[in-house]
Order: structure tokens, then sequence, then C-alpha cells
């Protein structure tokens, strides 16, 4: 049996800036399992967390001369757990794409709430451009919700000039959409 040499993770970390491909072996070697277990606890799925611990260990070699790491095995760690959970958020989001893509009721429905919003600042708009008064019976109809008489006798008008100015704001809104 051949002594192991003990190298530390600076001496690693140094070599490994300067393209030694013995070095990363070195560091492969000496954590990939404990990050495939970090991996594999996060995400509960084998094929996931070796996936992961590989793009950390590809993207380590590939930023080895960028890196400047105190302490090689929190780095590590860190890089993997950041990475699970950039995984779940993908997943998460493939899952919404995969539900609306599938179910078209749901992709109607979020194009109708669009639709309806745009609608709704468009009357909006053109509710604020007409005249007081016959603003005020539109809101108090459409918004509130109340009768011609309610209206009437809230702002103190007959029912004929409270109907004029919800006819009126009607007709404008009728042009103008």
């Amino acid at each position: 049996m051949k002594p192991q040499r003990q190298i530390t993770d600076a001496v690693l970390l140094m070599s490994l800036r300067e393209d030694s491909r013995d070095a990363f072996a070195d560091i492969y070697e000496r954590y990939w399992q404990p990050l495939l277990a970090i991996a594999y606890a996060h995400s509960r799925n084998k094929t996931v967390a070796e996936e992961i611990v590989q793009e950390v260990f590809i993207s380590l070699w590939n930023r080895r001369k960028d890196l400047h790491i105190d302490n090689i095995s929190a780095y590590l760690a860190t890089a993997v757990r950041l990475s699970v959970f950039k995984q779940y958020v993908r997943q998460k989001r493939r899952t919404e794409i995969a539900v609306q893509a599938a179910d078209p009721a749901v992709a109607i429905w979020e194009e109708e709430k669009i639709h309806t919003r745009f609608l709704q600042q468009q009357i909006n708009g053109i509710v604020e451009t007409l005249p007081e008064k016959c603003r005020l019976v539109f809101k108090l109809s459409r918004t509130d919700g109340l009768t011609i008489p309610e209206i009437a006798s809230r702002i103190g008008i007959s029912r004929k000039t409270a109907e004029a100015h919800l006819t009126k704001a009607l007709k404008e809104l009728r042009l103008k959409l």
C-alpha cells in the first residue's frame, strides 16, 4: 500500500489556478461524495444530484482563474445548495408552463384577464374625460351599483336628469371604445 500524501486545500487551489489537472482531480476525489450527499439530501433525486455536482465541478474548472476561494469545502457546498435551489426554481417554472400548455383553458383565462385589465383601464380613461355630473352618475351606477332613483336622491337631481347623464356616459363609452 502506497502512503498517501496529504496536500492542503490551499495548495490544491493554488495549483488549480495554474491549470493543474491533478489538483482538480484531487479536489474532485476529495469532495465529490460529500457534495453528492448534500445535493441528494436537498433534491431527493440521485440523477439530479449527480448532475448538480458535475455542473459545480465543471464550473469550478471553467472559472478556476477568476475564483478567489478561501475555503474550498464551504465554497463547493454552497455552490451545490445554490444549484439545487436553481434546479428547483427551473423545474417549478417548467411545471407551470407544462400545465398551461396542457390546459388551454388556463392560457385563455390568463389572456382574458390581461384583456379585461386593459379594457378596464381604457374605460376608466374615457370616464375621466366625462363632465363632472355625468362621471359621478356613471360611477355611482356602475361602481357602487346604485339604481337611477338612488343616484337621483343621493346627489339631489331628478330621475330624468340622472338617467340622461347615465345615457350620455354610456353613449360616450360606446363611441370611444
